[in-house]
């Protein structure tokens, strides 16, 4: 006997799309790559933030119903996938937003050139451009959680204010105060005076 099922010998397979229903599928479709993103701009480990994301999908999936009965399932898995990134980085003595990894500084850097282009026309202390970019770069670090969120969905990894709402669980108005604050809060740390914002006319 070599325990192998005879040739020929139906064999049951359960495909994913046969047990999870269309919501959950399309919830994924939706999220996967936006949750891969940030987690790998967090983590600097492409296998790791994949391994993360999928491991954080297969619980939405067991616990599905119990997140459609949420009253904002985007919400809930967004501070899931939070809670699991927080974790690795701690598993390995980092904190999140670790300034030593290479995703997060260049996602940070690449977030920097929008937003100086933005502060610019309204700096009034003259600094060279390397001097804001770095006073900048620490600074988004230094952020709080959400505005720190904001920041890099929308300038480092490119959202939009729909899409960012869509990912983070929350309205769109709540992005651009998020964004507003973050930017006067960046503003204050490079002792700037912000003047009026372009992104809010969107």
């Amino acid at each position: 006997m070599t325990g192998q099922p005879p040739d020929g010998e139906d064999r049951v397979v359960c495909e994913p799309s046969e047990v999870m229903p269309p919501a959950f599928w399309a919830f994924h479709e939706l999220y996967h790559q936006a949750y891969f993103e940030y987690a790998y701009v967090q983590l600097g480990e492409h296998g790791l933030a994949d391994r993360l994301v999928d491991q954080t999908f297969v619980f939405l999936a067991v616990i599905w119903q119990q997140v459609t009965e949420r009253e904002s399932p985007e919400a809930f898995a967004w501070r899931l996938l939070k809670e699991r990134v927080a974790v690795a980085l701690a598993d390995q003595g980092r904190e999140p937003a670790a300034l030593e990894t290479l995703a997060f500084e260049r996602a940070t850097c690449a977030a920097c050139a929008p937003i100086l282009r933005g502060f610019r026309s309204a700096f009034r202390a003259q600094v060279s451009e390397l001097e804001e970019g770095l006073g900048l770069y620490a600074a988004i670090a230094r952020l709080p959680e959400r505005q720190f969120d904001v920041m890099v969905l929308q300038y480092a990894l490119g959202f939009t204010t729909k899409r960012t709402a869509l990912v983070m669980g929350v309205c769109e108005a709540t992005v651009r105060s998020t964004r507003r604050a973050a930017k006067r809060h960046l503003a204050a740390a490079l002792g700037l005076q912000l003047g009026e914002d372009p992104d809010d006319e969107e």
